[in-house]
C-alpha cells in the first residue's frame, strides 16, 4: 500500500510540471552572444591602402626597439633574452641579444651581407643576407631578415602588383565571453618572375577600425611561405602607435620568436654612433663564410 501511495504521489507532482512545459523535462536552447561590431569602420581604395603603407615607410629614417624575446624551436623553448634592434634606412640593421647581461648574439647587416657573432662558441658567421645554407644549431641560423621583415612593414615596390580584398572575421574573447566582428582589408602583393605567373611576395592584413597592420605573411623568391608575423596590443610609445607584441613564425626553419616590445624610438634627432653597425670580432674566433 505504501508503495502504491508513493507512486501516485510522484505522478501527481510530475503532472503539473509536464503540463506547464517545465524545462526540467524539455530540451533547452543555448543562446550565443550576438557579435559586437567596431564603433568605427574605415574605408579605403586599394590605391589609398598602398599609399598608407608607403607613407609610413617613407617617413621612417631610423628605428630602435627594445624587447624581451623568447624563441621556440622544434626541440625546446629558449629562455627569454633582452634584445635591442636598430634600423637605419636604406639598409643598415643591428640586433644584439643578452641574457642577464651576457651577450648571446651580435648581428649586423648592410643590407647585402651580414656578420653574426655567437660569443659562447667563439664563432663568427659571414654571408649574404639571402644565404640559404643552414646549420643544425638553431641560433646559428639567425638572419637579419628574421627580424627585419617583422619590426617594420616596408613600402610596396613600384614594380610589384597588388590587389585588395575585403573580409570579415569573427573572433571570440573567452575571458569576456564576447564575440567580436573584425572587418579587414587584405593587401596581397605579387611579383612577376620570368617563366612563371606572378608569385606572391607578401600579404598584409589591416583592421578597418584603426587601419593598423595585424598580420603579415612573407614569401620567399620561389613563392613558398617564409614567415608569418602577427601584431597585437598596439600601444602609444614615443614613436607613436606600435604593437607591443610581435610573433614571428618561420615554418621552414622550425623556429618562432615572441617579442614583448618595451621601448620604441623613431627618427630621433640624436645621430646614431658611427660604429653602431659594426660588430666586434673576438680574438681567435672560428670564422664561417656562408655561400
Amino acid at each position: 500500500m505504501n508503495l502504491r501511495r508513493d507512486l501516485v504521489r510522484s505522478a501527481s507532482l510530475a503532472l503539473p510540471l509536464l503540463l506547464s512545459g517545465c524545462s526540467y523535462f524539455l530540451p533547452t536552447k543555448r543562446h550565443l552572444p550576438a557579435p559586437i561590431a567596431p564603433a568605427v569602420v574605415q574605408n579605403a581604395t586599394p590605391e589609398e591602402l598602398v599609399k598608407l603603407v608607403d607613407q609610413r615607410w617613407d617617413a621612417l629614417k631610423t628605428l630602435t626597439i627594445t624587447a624581451e624575446v623568447t624563441a621556440h624551436t622544434r626541440d625546446k623553448d629558449e629562455p627569454g633574452i633582452r634584445c635591442n634592434f636598430v634600423l637605419q634606412k636604406p639598409k643598415m640593421f643591428r640586433a644584439v641579444g643578452r641574457y642577464f647581461g651576457v651577450m648571446i648574439f651580435d648581428m649586423a647587416s648592410n643590407g647585402a651581407t651580414f656578420t653574426l657573432v655567437i660569443p659562447s662558441k667563439n664563432l663568427v658567421i659571414n654571408g649574404s643576407d639571402a644565404a640559404s645554407e643552414k646549420s643544425a644549431t638553431d641560433w646559428e641560423n639567425l638572419r637579419p631578415n628574421d627580424f627585419l621583415d617583422a619590426i617594420v612593414v616596408r613600402g610596396i615596390d613600384p614594380d610589384d602588383d597588388y590587389m585588395v580584398s575585403s573580409e570579415t572575421e569573427t573572433v571570440e574573447d573567452a575571458a569576456k565571453k564576447h564575440l567580436y566582428i573584425e572587418p579587414e582589408y587584405v593587401l596581397s602583393v605579387s611579383r612577376h618572375k620570368s617563366g612563371h605567373e606572378n608569385l606572391p611576395v607578401r600579404t598584409i592584413t589591416f583592421h578597418r577600425d584603426d587601419m593598423q597592420p595585424y598580420d603579415q605573411y612573407v614569401y620567399d623568391k620561389d613563392g613558398a611561405l617564409e614567415a608569418q608575423i602577427f601584431y597585437s596590443n598596439y600601444t602609444t610609445f614615443s614613436a607613436g602607435k606600435y604593437p607591443s607584441r610581435i610573433i614571428i613564425k618561420r615554418p621552414q626553419d622550425g623556429i618562432e620568436f615572441d617579442l614583448a616590445v618595451e621601448q620604441v624610438h623613431e627618427n630621433e634627432n640624436v645621430p646614431l654612433p658611427a660604429g653602431e653597425f659594426n660588430v666586434e670580432i673576438p680574438k681567435g674566433a672560428t670564422i664561417r663564410n656562408l655561400k
